[in-house]
């Protein structure tokens, strides 16, 4: 069972993106979200993915992911099934201080323009990291925050 551990802030400023090694642009939308329970379908540039993820643990920290690449044009159907609306984002890949970390900033557009937000995936609950300055509050407990509620 694959374990995904990730806290996830607020972004200060567009400092970031001068230290972006990639950016993808990704429309991802849920066929299914209840009780902390998902079904997304994503489209990541020209991939399709499918991903089930389970409930947060009480401090929002770890769930259970399992995702699948799948057919784009597969993803474009089943983006027809998705509840709400679809999220429109623009995702810039930045390194960590820490070996084998990255940060994952989400620049929002249409519906949620305006609202940026970085993630970083962890080894374990408990690991620090060293917060780059363009990192801000920590929100990774607030359902607000999670995509399958926006």
């Amino acid at each position: 069972m694959a374990l995904e551990i990730e806290r996830k802030f607020l972004v200060k400023d567009d400092s970031y993106k001068a230290m972006a090694y990639s950016a993808s642009r990704i429309a991802q939308g849920y066929i299914c979200s209840s009780r902390g329970r998902t079904v997304r379908v994503r489209i990541r540039d020209e991939k399709g993915y499918l991903t089930i993820k389970g409930p947060s643990d009480s401090q929002g920290l770890g769930r259970y992911e399992w995702e699948k690449e799948i057919d784009v044009q597969e993803a474009k159907e089943l983006m027809q099934l998705c509840q709400g609306t679809i999220i429109d984002k623009t995702r810039w890949i930045i390194p960590a201080k820490e070996e084998g970390l990255k940060w994952e900033v989400d620049e929002f557009h249409d519906k949620h323009e305006g609202l940026t937000l970085a993630e970083i995936e962890l080894t374990s609950e408990e690991q620090e990291v060293e917060k780059p300055d363009f990192v801000g509050e920590d929100v990774t407990s607030d359902p607000r925050y999670y995509n399958a509620n926006m």
